[in-house]
C-alpha cells in the first residue's frame, strides 16, 4: 500500500521551510522515530540535510541523511520513511541511478514505506522526469525514474501572465509538446499544492489548484480536495 506525500515547492513565500506542509507531515509520519534523507539534488548536502533535520525535529523525528551513511543500500533498506528533497532533478536521478538507490527505494515504497517528495523529490516518484523544469547538467543513464504513480508532475506549475512581454513558450505549451510524443497524462502542482496517496486513493491537498493536461484534450482544473484517485489507474 503506497503512502505518498508528493509535494510541489517545500517552501512558500513568507513561510518557513515545509511549514505549509507540516500538519500533512504531522499525520504521515505519526508513531515513526526517524526519517532518511536524500540530499543529492543539491551540491552542498551538509546544508541541506542540517536544514531539513531542523525541520523534522520539530516533529520529533530523527533526520539521518544518507550522505553520511557508509551503505547507501542499507539505509534505505533500514528506513523508517524516506524524504527526497527538492534541487536539481537530473542530478538527483543521476545519482540515485548510480547508486541503486533508485530500485531500493521504489521498493521499499511500493511495499508501503512513507515517502515523501518535494519539487524534484516529486518529479522522481513519477514515471519519468521528462516534465522536469530543470536544466540537464548531468546526465542520468535514462529518464526513467521511481515509478510510484503512473502519470507524470510538472511542480511548480506557473500560468501565464497575460501582462508578461515575454515572448518565450509558457510552461503550458512546453507541455503540450510533452505531448506530441507521449501519452501519458501530467498534472501541473501550483505552489502550495501536494498530493497525498493512500492505497489506491489520492487526493488534491493544499491552498491551490492543480491543472491536468491530457493529449489531444483542453487542460481540467481541480481545485483543492479533489479526489485524483482514477490517474492512480494504470493503462490509461
Amino acid at each position: 500500500m503506497r503512502r505518498l506525500l508528493l509535494i510541489s515547492t517545500s517552501t512558500m513565500h513568507g513561510r518557513g521551510y515545509l511549514e505549509h506542509v507540516r500538519d500533512a507531515l504531522g499525520q504521515l509520519l505519526q508513531g515513526k522515530k526517524s526519517l532518511l534523507f536524500v540530499p543529492w539534488a543539491l551540491a552542498d548536502h551538509d546544508a541541506y540535510a542540517d536544514k531539513a533535520a531542523a525541520a523534522f525535529a520539530s516533529f520529533g523525528i530523527r533526520l539521518a541523511s544518507i550522505h553520511r551513511s557508509d551503505d547507501a543500500l542499507a539505509a534505505t533498506a533500514d528506513a523508517e520513511a524516506v524524504f527526497v528533497g527538492g534541487g536539481n532533478t537530473f542530478r538527483l536521478l543521476d545519482r540515485l541511478q548510480r547508486t541503486g538507490v533508485a530500485a531500493a527505494i521504489a521498493a521499499r515504497a511500493v511495499a508501503g514505506m512513507p515517502y515523501i517528495g518535494a519539487s524534484a523529490g516529486t518529479n522522481v516518484a513519477t514515471l519519468s522526469i521528462r516534465t522536469t523544469n530543470d536544466m540537464p547538467i548531468v546526465q542520468p543513464a535514462s529518464f526513467t525514474a521511481l515509478g510510484l504513480v503512473p502519470f507524470q508532475i510538472n511542480p511548480h506549475y506557473l500560468d501565464p501572465d497575460p501582462s508578461s512581454t515575454h515572448m518565450g513558450e509558457t510552461r503550458e505549451e512546453r507541455l503540450r509538446q510533452f505531448h506530441e510524443e507521449h501519452t501519458t497524462p501530467v498534472l501541473g502542482l501550483r505552489e502550495g499544492s501536494w498530493l497525498d496517496v493512500r492505497g489506491a486513493s489520492m487526493q488534491l491537498c493544499g491552498s491551490t489548484a492543480a491543472r491536468l493536461f491530457l493529449r489531444g484534450a483542453s487542460p481540467r482544473e481541480f481545485a483543492p480536495g479533489s479526489d485524483l484517485s482514477v490517474l492512480l489507474q494504470e493503462n490509461r
